[in-house]
């Protein structure tokens, strides 16, 4: 079991949840920096509960539609600080196609290698909006004691990172005889 497991067992520290619930927060709010789909959580949910890490009440919600609702226990509690505690190895550069491309954009046409970059702003640039929408949830700054706090730590470093790729791309554009 890897890293989707601590990822799981976070969110039930945080409070119980449903399957669905942690596919909903995996796609709405963990998506930038951790993804998981569907078929990835729910064998996961199963193993850590056979595992004594979690554990399920079923609910009933409506007239007939059953619902597990999954919560932490205090093995996986135990397990999850031991994880949070530890310290992470520095990991590897991630891959990126794009900084491939232009790593070997010498074989384009000026006008191309522009264009390339060109669309690659415009694709950060609407990612940085986006994000700065997702800030719109926060009156301030979350209170330091809250799950809160953690998103907004989060959020932050993504909206930095959306800005950085930006003027990255900006100076490329402008290296290249464009206009950013």
């Amino acid at each position: 079991m890897g890293v989707l497991k601590y990822a799981i067992l976070g969110l039930l520290y945080q409070r119980p949840r449903s399957g669905y619930e942690m596919a909903q927060e995996f796609q709405d709010t963990l998506n930038e920096f951790w993804s998981a789909k569907h078929s990835q959580i729910y064998p996961e949910l199963k193993r850590m509960t056979a595992d004594g890490l979690t554990e399920f009440r079923v609910e009933v919600v409506g007239t007939s539609l059953e619902k597990k609702l999954y919560s932490i226990t205090p093995k996986g509690r135990e397990e999850f600080l031991r994880w949070m505690n530890s310290e992470p190895e520095l990991p590897p550069t991630p891959k990126s196609e794009f900084r491939l491309r232009v790593f070997f954009s010498g074989c384009l046409s000026e006008e191309r290698r522009i264009e390339m970059l060109e669309h690659q702003l415009e694709l950060h640039r609407a990612r940085l909006e986006h994000l700065r929408g997702n800030q719109e949830k926060f009156d301030g700054i979350p209170a330091r004691d809250t799950p809160e706090f953690g998103d907004y730590l989060v959020l932050m470093h993504a909206i930095m990172r959306e800005e950085n790729d930006c003027r990255w791309l900006e100076r490329c554009v402008e290296l290249c005889g464009g206009e950013a």
